[in-house]
């Protein structure tokens, strides 16, 4: 497995992460426990050393999935987690004051059977808590000896640069894809100049990408899929222009389109580090094989010209958590 490091951080990982959330929340029941523990440790006999959750998965269930399966190679691994949230319930609102933050790292540090936190992020951004507290609060954790690094998830520049300033950040996770390049219009800019890694979530559209949904394809009633308006099927039937595109591109490399989708986002820089997640080990095989594609030049201005015809239907998320992401 190749490594990256995030940002000017020092914080080598390899170059693909899996993102552990869907083994326990957001798509569907949660797996069962020892498949999902297998997938874990299938992930990182294959070389994966980077591993993302949050006590908002569940809540708690995801953390504590992670540090059972974790548990034996521990050292060699990395581990991001998240606050944030009240009672780690998005549904219930933002919290990041200093106490919930300390609260939390305490809590997940339990859950995640570890002393110290590899990655702290916050979850998102609470506008009734200045983010030079949050920073400060992180800095005072990683004096402690709790926390290794600080993160932000789905913050705004401004947000970003503030909170820099108390203390280095060194990762940025938003959504980055092919169906969602937003960052790279004010945020990717920004990350350079400071040194900031990226860690792209959802880097194959929620499973959208794959080729593997449509319009007819029904979620589980407890999927978070049925309320993002990005995934209505009148949406989904607009949206498969994009991916029967990068089909044809993956057809034409003897790939699938889920590999052209993440080395897509390989080849844009050398200090991102996409998490696909998935319950499935010939799905975590297949992202795997993505690291070995290497995209020319001339393949990177076909796809992103190829792209840019393409206007994707629908935004990300409901109202509700549409108002939560910074800008």
């Amino acid at each position: 497995m190749q490594k990256r490091i995030l940002g000017k951080s020092g914080l080598e990982v390899s170059a693909l992460g899996l993102g552990c959330m869907g083994l326990s929340f957001g798509f569907g029941p949660a797996t069962n426990k020892q498949d999902a523990i297998s997938l874990i440790r299938a992930a990182y006999d294959k070389g994966i050393s980077f591993f993302d959750t949050a006590e908002a998965y569940g809540p708690y269930s995801n953390e504590e999935l992670l540090g059972e399966a974790l548990a034996p190679f521990r050292r060699e691994v990395v581990i991001a987690t998240k606050f944030g949230f009240k009672e780690g319930k998005p549904a219930i609102g933002l919290d990041s004051r200093p106490e919930n933050i300390r609260a939390v790292a305490e809590a997940s540090l339990k859950r995640l059977r570890t002393d110290v936190i590899d990655l702290f992020y916050q979850h998102r951004v609470d506008p009734n808590v200045p983010i030079e507290d949050v920073a400060g609060t992180v800095k005072e954790l990683i004096k402690e000896g709790k926390v290794k690094h600080f993160g932000l998830s789905e913050a705004g520049v401004q947000t970003i640069r503030k909170a820099h300033a108390v203390y280095p950040v060194t990762a940025l996770q938003s959504e980055y894809s092919l169906w969602w390049k937003e960052p790279e219009q004010d945020t990717m800019p920004v990350l350079e100049e400071l040194g900031i890694g990226l860690v792209p979530f959802s880097p194959l559209g929620k499973g959208f990408l794959t080729g593997k949904i449509d319009e007819n394809t029904a979620f589980d009633k407890t999927d978070y899929r049925n309320i993002a308006p990005r995934f209505s099927e009148e949406n989904r039937k607009a949206n498969l222009a994009l991916v029967d595109l990068i089909g044809r591109i993956a057809s034409d490399r003897k790939a699938t389109s889920a590999q052209i989708a993440l080395a897509w986002l390989l080849a844009q820089k050398p200090w991102i580090v996409p998490i696909p997640g998935t319950t499935k080990l010939h799905r975590l095989e297949e992202n795997l094989g993505s690291v070995d594609i290497t995209l020319s030049a001339d393949d990177l201005e076909e796809i992103n010209e190829a792209v840019t015809t393409i206007e994707v239907q629908g935004v990300r998320y409901p109202e509700q958590m549409q108002k939560m992401i910074d800008r």
